[in-house]
Order: structure tokens, then sequence, then C-alpha cells
């Protein structure tokens, strides 16, 4: 059996190219919308991709199927309940999708979507059961699916519940191959780690130890994690008609609004284009980051340091449904700072009540203690508040955990006019090291 696991790190999303050697034939399951790496994969192999199969309908990331039945006359595979509209092959529960020695049994596992199913690859070779299962969205490491995304959040629950019952009859030496691993929207405390087993899982993920179908609701339908951006119309890109490949980067001479600044959050807070938001492509999380700030029918200019660079950004945002760029530009005139603020100017500009401080964790994260008077608008959310607080005519810090969010959050603000700036170094971590006051949960606005 020939077998390829790929990781998009930045969204954290897994696909596999699963083949047979004999019949120099394989399959590409849920594959991302670069298809690259798997056609260079499928040669390396000497394997010819005869079909893509889908686990189900996915929310945070538009899918490659249509690139690989456009491109290369590759058939699709997916659940009949999915109700797509392209030309599909539909997979049963039961049914063996056979390559050769290699079989792919379908394992029918809603409750992340209605449509959801599971791989068992059998390889007959070494014997009649199966070896490993791929997961997509059901199982993760150390978590399960979140159930609110397709469905009513209980009613999801409730149907993953039986369908990881379903996967626990597996022997527990079989070996499990999620769809997501750390960074990724559809689960909250899964793993890093690209691999587990049925009998780890079975032993030691907490999504698993509840004594039954009640307390698993309701831990699954309390999720916490926002909902991934673009949701309605990556589902829908995906659910309809194939998605062509994206048309060419140009280099471009004039700026013109939006402008998507790529560069790290100290080079842009040096020297950056009046109106540009800053997503910084080097931290993990970009394409999803952008996606948040960005308005559903922007289409960004990317202001990046190298072309390399500007292409990179465009692939992660084409990942996410960000489809339509005007094209890059590599420099400008730089008009405008972002002067970051440490902890102890911090400290002197709340105790003579010179700013209004804007916590742009989630909502859960201030759990644990937030600064006193701050006000939580989470980062994603903060463009929605641009004109507010510019009539309000406060000077604003923004602050987050370690300072990645508040950066993203302080461009949003400065670019409708806000004066804004953020706690770059250590965030919430360097304000509580350094003995600042926090206090106990308080919702926005009471």
């Amino acid at each position: 059996m020939i077998f390829r696991q790929f990781v998009d790190d930045d969204l954290g999303c897994a696909s596999y190219l699963v083949g047979d050697e004999e019949t120099h034939e394989a399959v590409v399951v849920d594959p991302a919308y670069a298809i690259e790496p798997y056609l260079a994969a499928a040669k390396q192999e000497g394997v010819r991709i005869v079909r893509t199969l889908e686990t189900h309908t996915h929310a945070d990331h538009v899918s490659g199927h249509g690139r690989l039945a456009l491109e290369h006359g590759i058939s699709v595979g997916i659940h009949p309940a999915a109700e797509v509209a392209y030309e599909h092959d539909p997979l049963e529960d039961g049914r063996e999708v056979v390559l050769g020695n290699v079989a792919l049994r379908v394992v029918h596992t809603p409750g992340h979507r209605p449509e959801h199913c599971c791989f068992a690859v059998i390889d007959r070779t070494r014997a009649e059961e199966p070896w490993l299962v791929l997961t997509g969205d059901s199982l993760f490491v150390g978590d399960a699916a979140r159930p609110d995304l397709a469905v009513e959040a209980v009613n999801g629950a409730r149907e993953l519940f039986a369908s990881l019952q379903r996967l626990l009859e597996l022997p527990d030496g079989v070996e499990v191959f999620p769809g997501h691993v750390a960074g990724s929207l559809c689960g909250a405390s899964m793993s890093s780690k690209a691999s587990t087993t049925i009998g780890f899982e079975r032993r030691f993920n907490p999504m698993l130890a509840s004594s039954g179908e009640h307390e698993f609701v309701s831990a699954s339908a309390l999720t916490r994690s926002p909902r991934p951006p673009n949701l309605d119309r990556i589902v829908e890109l995906n659910r309809g008609r194939f998605v062509a490949a994206p048309t060419p980067l140009e280099e471009r001479d004039e700026l013109e609004p939006p402008i998507l600044d790529i560069r790290p959050a100290e080079v842009f807070g040096a020297g950056h284009t009046a109106g540009a938001i800053n997503v910084p492509l080097e931290r993990r999380g970009f394409a999803t980051r952008a996606a948040f700030v960005l308005l559903p029918d922007e289409s960004p200019l990317i202001y990046a340091a190298t072309r390399e660079q500007a292409e990179d950004a465009a692939r992660r945002l084409h990942a996410v449904g960000i489809g339509e760029l005007q094209g890059y530009v590599l420099g400008a005139a730089e008009t405008e700072t972002l002067e970051p603020v440490d902890v102890d100017e911090l400290d002197r500009l709340v105790a003579a009540n010179a700013v209004e401080v804007i916590d742009v964790r989630e909502l859960h994260e201030r759990d644990d203690g937030f600064i006193p008077g701050s006000r939580n608008i989470p980062y994603r959310l903060v463009r929605e508040y641009g004109d507010e607080l510019k009539e309000e005519g406060r000077p604003v810090v923004t602050i987050c955990e370690s300072g990645a969010r508040a950066a993203v959050a302080a461009s949003v603000l400065a670019a409708s006019g806000v004066d804004a700036r953020p706690v770059l170094a250590g965030g919430m971590r360097a304000w509580e090291a350094r003995g600042g006051a926090t206090v106990g949960f308080r919702r926005c606005g009471s």
C-alpha cells in the first residue's frame, strides 16, 4: 500500500494519498485547493490518481476536487446527504472503493455534517481487517469534531456520539489519521500530533471518556471556538460547480484599497501605506486571520516584501475562499507608523486613564484574568467597531495573549481612523509577569 499524509500548517488541515503498488492507482482524500503536492507525490510513487474522496463538504477551506476534475478528469466521491450540485459518485455506508489489494471502506459518521464519512483502509496483502482509518472531521487526536457548523449543536452532538461509538468498534491497534490537527477551528483541544490509534484515544481522549450520550452532548455542544470565516461561502463553493484554478497573480504599480500588508508586525509598524491592514504571513493561521478581518466582498491588494511571499499569501487566501485578488505590490510610499506599547508604558497610561484598553482575545480567554476596565472585542470583530471607536475619540491600546492578534487589531482600527497602538512584546503574558493588575471574568459592557 502507498500512503502519504499532507498537512497544511497554516489551516491545520490534513489530506491523504492512498494507493496500490500493483495496479498503480491511487485516490486523494480531502484534497486542498492547491493540488500540486498530490500530483508530485503521485508521480514520485508511480501511481495514477483515479478518484477523489471527500469525507464531507468542508467549511474552512476550498477543496481541490474541482481542480482535479477539471484539469485531470478525476471523479469525485461523496455521501449523497451532501446534496452537491456537481456530478459525483455516491458513497453509501459499507461500500468499498477498491484499488487492487487496497480497499477504502465507507463508514457513515454524521455529526459534524450529515454527510460525513470516515474511510477504513484495508491492505489485503496484510489482513482483511482495517489497518488505519481516515476520520476526517469526526475523531481527532485528543478531541472530537464540533457539531454546530451544519445543524443545531445538540442534534449534531447526538449524531456525533453515535458515530464515535462506531469508530470505537475498531480494534485498538488501528491507526487514526484525522482531517485536522492543532490550529484548526474545528476542534478546540486537538493535538498537533498528526496521528494516533483507536486504543490510545479510547484511553486518553477526554471526549471519549463521557459516561453516556447526555454527558457527551453537554460537553460537545458547548463549543467556544469561533465559526470559521467565510463559512457559508466556502460550503457553497464546495457543494457547487467545480472551482477552477486561480488566475495568475500580477504585480501592480498603483495602490487600490483594501491593502493587505503581509510583512511582520514590527516592519509594518515602522512604516506602512495609509489604510493598510496588517496580517503577517509569518504567523500560523495567516489565511484564517485575513479572512476574519477582510469583508466578504473585498478583493485585497497584497503588499509584500518579495514576489515569493505574495504568491504564498495568495495561495493561502485562495484556500479560504478569497479568490479575487487585485495583485501585489513590493513597494510604495510608507507614510504612517504604528508604534507599539510595552507593558510599562501601558501601566502608566492605564493609571492615568489616558487610553481605552481593548482586549482582542476570545471571551473565554478572559476567564483567567484581564486588565481592569478593559473592553473585550475579539480581533475578528474589531472592524465592526471602527466607526464607534473613532467617534468616541479616545486613544486605544489593543492587547491579546502574546501580541499577534493585538497587532492585527490595531492595524484594522488604525485603517479606520482610530488612534490605536498594540502591545506586541508578550501581551497579557508580559503584563502578568510584571505584576500588572488583573481581575476575574467580565463580559463586554458589564
